[in-house]
């Protein structure tokens, strides 16, 4: 058998079946044309890493602890578990661009990059090569770590700058700049300064500059700092687009955009006193001109091959973190929750939230939707078309579909071109790039899907959230029962009484309203249920169908009618209608042939604010229905 095979009859990864193989671990096996074929009478060999795990919980625990939060390089290097990623500054010095700049959804390690950037090459009064001589970066030699210490560096995060106006958001901004005057004390006594570029940096450190000024600091600052060192400064700037995003919420977009423009403009553009420059963001926000004129920009997204291993871990380095944490076994398990991006060529997982799991005590949740706002994905439900809506259920089942990708989208177009909203999600870690191609330009055509379980879960709380403004949660779970235990008439009163309470006579005016309510009362039933609307089956197109995910569970077809002004016999005859479609156009075929032990068939028909079902259920040991009709 090949390794997918044992893979599968085993219940773990196709890359631990391909180590086993290779450490010798499988008797028999053998390699042929670059692929292990292995005895097809093979049992699973032993997890000799298991019984490590059971052998340690007897002893003191050893192991360094984990880094949540930590993102101090020193920190995180000395007194935590470290992923070392210091190879990012190879491949930094190897190519050398004046400008560079990382986008990366949140919590994606580049707050802790930036930091081991700055470690490297600040210039202090520290030996600072400690923290890099057992690193990866110190092995590749001399011309590397000849760079160690030697540079003045300004470091700048906007990733705490989260206020909902303009005036808090620049007060802000102003004292983090008046903090990196003072960090840099040596310039208020340097003899290689003016008096009046010593008052400026006074000005500075005090906080009483202008906002022109302040636009400007960038600039004095790396004129100040290599007049007195010598060499010019490199700068950083981490998450220079967390105050754009919250003017775009929030509604100072236009001021803080003006701002920005200008502040980069004088410390990155064509300026002679900036050795290199290090910016890191979610978007690239450039059709704004926020960097008009900045040729020298390389910009990485995740897109792009280079430095794509830097940014969240890798499969390989999950599986040593497993196996230091004694939970190797639990491998698949991440595999599930938190792998599936695409950076480059490079599949990553998202660290915070492997971090999350091994502190958990293995136990997954989703950690990375209660890190920050989800005002994105919250924006694009509340603008979505129906196609969308379509496209984004689609996703949901765990299906893929191709769209137009811009990398360099920005924040209003989510309201002007909803068809934008794919290269938001992407771009902000709500999606995967399962493959792409480039046409023209920094476009793509991608075919994108969910990455992982907890982005199908933040999906789900997300919508449901949008849902809950038309559905009542205590309505919802009301249906929810009655649908599962197939009481007609409770059903039906339950679905009598939502009509009444949440819509109008103008609202109830087409099937697709109805079919809109019932799906997404369905919806609510998703951890339990996959759920399809509007598909192909048997000889027709369902309205609803309820795939088990437990085969404890019963399948579920629902077909809608509407009329108008109908009497009560006409609606029951409606319903009767509807129950028999699902009989005569073979509705159930799928579930059927997929052994589920039985099926709830349910015929709805609505009129205004009234509500008739017929119902039946059919079982598989039977195999024949019974009816109800109310």
């Amino acid at each position: 058998m090949t390794i997918k095979e044992a893979a599968a009859a085993w219940g773990i990864t196709e890359r631990r079946v391909n180590e086993l193989c290779k450490t010798g671990r499988i008797a028999g096996a053998y390699k042929e044309s670059k692929q292990w074929f292995i005895p097809n009478d093979t049992q699973k060999p032993r997890d000799r890493r298991s019984r490590r795990s059971a052998a340690a919980q007897a002893v003191p625990s050893t192991r360094k602890p984990l880094p949540i939060g930590v993102s101090d390089y020193r920190d995180a290097c000395t007194n935590y578990y470290y992923v070392d990623k210091t190879l990012l500054i190879r491949e930094f010095l190897d190519e050398r661009p004046k400008v560079s700049l990382f986008t990366r959804p949140r919590r994606f390690g580049k707050t802790l990059n930036m930091d081991m950037l700055r470690t490297f090459f600040e210039k202090t009064d520290e030996d600072t090569s400690v923290y890099f001589r057992d690193k990866k970066i110190w092995a590749c030699g001399k011309p590397y770590y000849d760079h160690q210490g030697k540079y003045p560096v300004i470091f700048l995060s906007f990733k705490d700058v989260k206020y909902p106006s303009w005036e808090e958001t620049y007060q802000t901004i102003k004292k983090l700049i008046a903090m990196e005057f003072l960090r840099h004390s040596e310039l208020t006594s340097s003899p290689a300064l003016s008096d009046y570029e010593k008052e400026q940096v006074a000005l500075f450190s005090k906080g009483t500059a202008g906002e022109v000024d302040c636009q400007m600091s960038l600039q004095m600052l790396t004129l100040f700092l290599h007049k007195h060192h010598g060499t010019a400064p490199i700068v950083i700037i981490d998450e220079y687009d967390t105050p754009i995003q919250q003017g775009h919420v929030n509604g100072f977009y236009d001021k803080v955009i003006g701002f920005m423009r200008n502040f980069f403009s004088g410390g990155l553009k064509d300026n002679p006193h900036l050795s290199y420059g290090f910016l890191t963001g979610i978007l690239r926000v450039a059709k704004e001109s926020i960097f008009s004129g900045l040729n020298n920009l390389k910009i990485n997204s995740i897109l792009d091959d280079r430095y794509s291993a830097y940014f969240g871990f890798t499969s390989d380095e999950v599986q040593e973190m497993a196996e230091y944490y004694h939970a190797s076994e639990k491998y698949q398990e991440l595999c599930d929750w938190y792998d599936g991006y695409r950076f480059g060529n490079t599949d990553i997982f998202n660290p915070w939230s492997v971090i999350g799991y091994f502190n958990n005590d293995c136990r997954p949740k989703a950690f990375w939707q209660s890190t920050g706002s989800n005002d994105i994905i919250s924006e694009v439900l509340a603008s979505a078309t129906p196609d969308i809506m379509e496209r984004l259920e689609l996703l949901m089942q765990g299906k893929s579909f191709i769209t137009h990708i811009d990398t360099g989208v920005i924040y209003p177009q989510i309201q002007n071109n909803p068809s934008s909203v794919y290269s938001f999600l992407l771009v902000a870690g709500y999606l995967k790039a399962v493959r792409y191609d480039q046409p023209y330009g920094e476009d793509y055509m991608c075919e994108v899907a969910l990455p992982n379980k907890e982005i199908s879960f933040v999906y789900s709380k997300e919508i449901l959230s949008q849902l809950e403004s038309v559905i009542p949660r205590a309505s919802a779970i009301g249906i929810q029962e009655a649908i599962y235990k197939m009481d007609v008439d409770e059903l039906q009163t339950k679905l009598a009484e939502f009509l009444m309470e949440t819509i109008s006579f103008h609202d109830a005016a087409s099937e697709a309203f109805y079919h809109g309510l019932v799906l997404g009362l369905c919806a609510m039933l998703d951890d339990r249920y996959r759920i399809t609307s509007n598909r192909e089956a048997g000889e027709g197109r369902f309205d609803i169908q309820m795939f088990p995910l437990n085969q404890r569970l019963p399948g579920i077809l629902i077909e809608l009618k509407s009329g108008k002004d109908c009497s009560e016999a006409q609606l029951e005859e409606l319903a009767q209608t509807a129950l028999q479609q699902i009989h005569d156009r073979a509705y159930g075929a799928e579930l059927m042939s997929r052994d589920i032990p039985s099926i709830l068939k349910y015929g709805i028909a609505f009129s205004g604010k009234k509500v008739s079902i017929a119902a039946d259920v059919w079982n598989h040991k039977r195999g024949s229905p019974n009816t109800a009709i109310l």
